[in-house]
């Protein structure tokens, strides 16, 4: 068994991650795949066919540099189970956050919360696609990969139209307490997705480490929602609302495009 380690300059969240494990799914001589995001490095376990391995990332172009090659003897089948039950879990409460908030969203006239659904639903695809694929052929992979990054792309070009007619109409100011409400109880749910995955016993691998850093980031927009109701009640303006909800829509739409690069 060799380690062979990549430098990937544009490795940055678990969306390079799957398109990364799909152009590898070639190659019945990988073993296991390592990510380690916050360093943009990528160990690949493999038998052999190293410059083809080498190849198939170049094409991908995402910065991709051979660092070394060595032979392993550490044991990289353990803890599967463990992981899997972690990262469903932190789907399904993903999923059940974006029903939340979607409807919450809809009925107060949040677009805050409503982008922040969408944001949900694109973690909870994420995860999705690399749960639910396992086992699964190449293209049954792209198909889902496919259908989850036009079906977000289409939810957020529906979200910009509708900041843009609220911005020229003006519509209904935002309840700024149900913002701020549903986005605490969101912060607490994903404050206890994080706090799963930091007790699970593969939270040093670096596939679990990425989905630590995808859940802090939901934390982060779950408090810009939270400061955007303080200030639609400060400002008695819908804005705070509209600008929260067009940021949160970039992300999501960011996100749709690096999906869809799993299906090519």
């Amino acid at each position: 068994m060799k380690k062979s380690s990549f430098k990937i300059t544009q490795l940055d969240c678990p969306s390079e991650e799957n398109i990364i494990k799909l152009k590898l799914s070639q190659f019945t001589s990988i073993k296991h795949l390592n990510f380690d995001i916050a360093n943009r490095m990528l160990e690949v376990y493999h038998e052999d066919n190293l410059e083809l391995i080498e190849l198939a990332l170049n094409e991908l172009n995402l910065g991709s540099t051979l660092d070394n090659s060595v032979v392993s003897s550490k044991n990289i089948f353990n803890k599967e189970d463990d992981q899997s039950k972690v990262l469903w879990t932190v789907l399904l409460i993903n999923f059940l956050f974006f029903i939340i908030e979607i409807t919450t969203g809809l009925i107060s006239h949040s677009m805050g919360l409503v982008a922040d659904s969408l944001d949900m639903l694109a973690d909870a695809f994420v995860y999705g696609i690399s749960l639910f694929a396992v086992g699964g052929t190449i293209a049954r992979k792209k198909s889902i990969a496919r259908i989850a990054g036009f079906f977000q792309i289409t939810l957020a070009i529906v979200g910009f139209i509708e900041i843009l007619r609220r911005f020229i109409t003006g519509d209904h100011l935002p309840d700024f307490s149900t913002m701020i409400i549903v986005s605490f109880i969101a912060l607490f749910a994903n404050g206890y997705c994080l706090y799963l995955l930091l007790k699970s016993k593969s939270k040093e691998e670096a596939h679990m480490k990425a989905s630590m850093i995808f859940t802090s980031n939901d934390i982060i927009i779950n408090l810009g929602v939270i400061f955007a109701g303080v200030l639609v009640f400060a400002t008695n303006t819908r804005f705070p609302d509209l600008f929260i909800g067009s940021l949160v829509f970039v992300l999501v739409l960011q996100g749709a495009f690096r999906i869809l690069k799993l299906s090519q």
